[in-house]
């Protein structure tokens, strides 16, 4: 199986990065298969996606990218969050991506932030992003703030979060629900009117 990371942190060494690697070890580790990991640095990219929006055409390091992310089995996103949302290179990158071509991917998604006060960007910003993309985006999503690092719950996170996207990668069916019995309007009426009113 093939697991992409898509990073878009812009500084050398880069919280986004580190929790993007984080979640790609832990993806690994719960996975029933070998999993090959590949990491995709936008930053490296910010110069030939902006000169795909300019001709139409992706320099080879973007089309490379793009065909890692698009033949993936599972991927993970993680953007800085920038103005109370994703930042502009991360949209950018996936604004290139041709429609639906991530339909049906199993895909999680992460932020990293100096302050918790922006954690709601997992739900308001990167889960709507990828549900238009018609992604299958994994129940928990995981948000890094500064002093997230080091203290108690990031790991519970960051280990439930890739145990789900492992498990979509996997194929595994999702949680049976029973469905409630359908009885037939006709039975119902017969029901009533029988001698017994059962």
């Amino acid at each position: 199986m093939k697991l992409v990371v898509v990073s878009a942190g812009l500084s050398v060494p880069s919280s986004t990065r580190l929790l993007g690697d984080r979640l790609a070890a832990a993806t690994v580790r719960h996975a029933a298969d070998p999993v090959d990991v590949e990491v995709v640095e936008l930053r490296e990219l910010a110069v030939e996606i902006a000169h795909n929006f300019t001709n139409g055409f992706p320099g080879r390091k973007l089309a490379a990218a793009l065909d890692a992310v698009t033949s993936a089995d599972g991927l993970i996103v993680v953007t800085p969050v920038f103005a109370a949302s994703y930042s502009g290179l991360f949209k950018s990158f996936f604004d290139v991506i041709e429609k639906d071509a991530l339909a049906g991917l199993p895909v999680l998604i992460a932020a990293t932030g100096g302050t918790a006060r922006h954690s709601l960007v997992l739900e308001h910003a990167l889960r709507p992003l990828f549900a238009h993309l018609r992604a299958v985006v994994v129940p928990t999503g995981v948000y890094a703030a500064s002093e997230d690092w080091g203290a108690p719950g990031l790991d519970g996170r960051i280990e439930r979060a890739a145990g789900e996207l492992a498990g979509l990668m996997a194929g595994l069916p999702g949680r049976e629900r029973a469905e409630p019995e359908v009885v037939p309007f006709a039975a119902q009426l017969a029901a009533l009117s029988s001698p017994s009113g059962v």
